[in-house]
């Protein structure tokens, strides 16, 4: 209900919201010789409605995370100790940080950066012609995703108090966890080198992160 809720309000700003994600496209363009930036086309007649009830529905979902956070927490609570209870409004506060870290560092930094990459094979005889459909899937699955891979750190700290991981387990598998990095990378990004290196980077170093909060959690002098 809070969602829907959220979104309801939201859609009376949906053209800013609009606008906003559009703008990392348009600054793009202008980087390739376009000045008044690159318009997007919607194909059906209910096209621009549509794509604001999902910009709506979308942006109600990020305003909601403290709740939908608390939620999913909630849903397992019955099956934690009381000790392990405790920690649960810390863990909903921190992931919705990181989560909107994730996201934050996906539109100034990815898709800053990935648009500008796309956007270079254009030519005189190459056009980008891009329905809003497609690019807002596109940026939203993509801010989604690096909100979600930033939710590592806390997760480790969760699972190493439940005692489900140590940092000797994830240092021992810190091989294998870059090599799955890499390949979640590919498969989750949009199928060019450069967007999948700019989210195995920030995994890696997550990767790391989470051995340290790790440590951090279990309380002991243990070295990295």
């Amino acid at each position: 209900m809070t969602v829907v809720a959220a979104s309801l309000v939201l859609y009376f700003f949906s053209d800013f919201i609009l606008n906003l994600l559009v703008r990392p496209y348009n600054e793009a363009a202008r980087l390739q010789g376009n000045p008044a930036g690159k318009q997007l086309i919607f194909l059906t007649p209910t096209g621009g409605f549509m794509i604001r009830i999902k910009l709506s529905l979308f942006a109600g979902l990020a305003v909601a995370l403290p709740v939908v956070f608390y939620q999913l927490w909630k849903f397992v609570m019955p099956g934690l100790l009381d000790k392990e209870k405790k920690y649960v409004p810390w863990v909903v506060f921190f992931s919705t940080v990181c989560f909107l870290s994730g996201a934050l560092f996906c539109y100034f930094v990815v898709l800053k950066f990935g648009l500008r990459f796309l956007l270079s094979f254009e030519t005189s005889d190459l056009v980008a012609t891009i329905s809003v459909n497609e690019y807002l899937q596109f940026i939203t699955m993509l801010i989604m995703v690096f909100g979600l891979i930033f939710e590592m750190p806390i997760l480790s700290f969760f699972l190493t108090k439940i005692g489900f991981i140590t940092p000797a387990f994830l240092r021992h598998y810190r091989r294998h966890g870059t090599v799955a990095m890499v390949i979640i990378a590919a498969v989750i990004t949009p199928p060019d080198i450069f967007t999948q290196l700019l989210l195995a980077a920030p995994l890696i170093v997550l990767y790391e992160i989470s051995i340290i909060v790790s440590k951090l959690a279990l309380g002991k002098p243990k070295n990295i």
